[in-house]
């Protein structure tokens, strides 16, 4: 990767972290970096939200980088997590669109496209904890192009 695009990648994730670090409700924002070479199918990515101190309601986000070397004009992702210690357990599919009917991406960035995708609005008590699984749906095995993919928990 030149160092033009390192900077510009670097920049953007700044900013992101900058907008959703001034947003006072937000719990939890975490990032996992996939390989940009391929993202397999069997690589499920895992996070886990430590137990909150405020029961309410919540907001999930899904974030997504992608840049130039996806070949696809969506993506269908699975998050499946497990809210702990009540054992309660949501599937989501995720089918999100990546270009407009024109092939242009509808990310914001120029490199790397960066992607926000609210899917799931949850009740949760004091000192719940999430345990999240991200996988690609894909009917090809291995994804180019991916870069990051993070969870976004804000109380509402």
């Amino acid at each position: 990767m030149s160092s033009r695009r390192l900077s510009l990648a670097l920049l953007i994730t700044a900013i992101a972290f900058i907008t959703i670090g001034c947003n006072r409700n937000t719990v939890f924002f975490h990032y996992e970096h996939t390989p940009i070479a391929g993202w397999e199918k069997s690589d499920t990515l895992r996070m886990n939200i430590p137990p909150i101190s405020a029961e309410g309601n919540y907001e999930e986000r899904l974030g997504l980088r992608i840049n130039g070397q996806y070949p696809f004009q969506s993506i269908c992702l699975i998050v499946e997590q497990t809210v702990f210690p009540a054992g309660l357990f949501h599937k989501d599919t995720l089918n999100i669109r990546l270009t407009d009917q024109a092939g242009n991406m509808r990310g914001k960035g120029i490199n790397y496209f960066q992607y926000d995708v609210t899917f799931r609005q949850l009740r949760l008590q004091q000192n719940d904890s999430l345990h999240i699984a991200i996988r690609h749906n894909m009917k090809r095995e291995i994804l180019p192009g991916i870069a990051d993919i993070g969870i976004a928990l804000q109380k509402q």
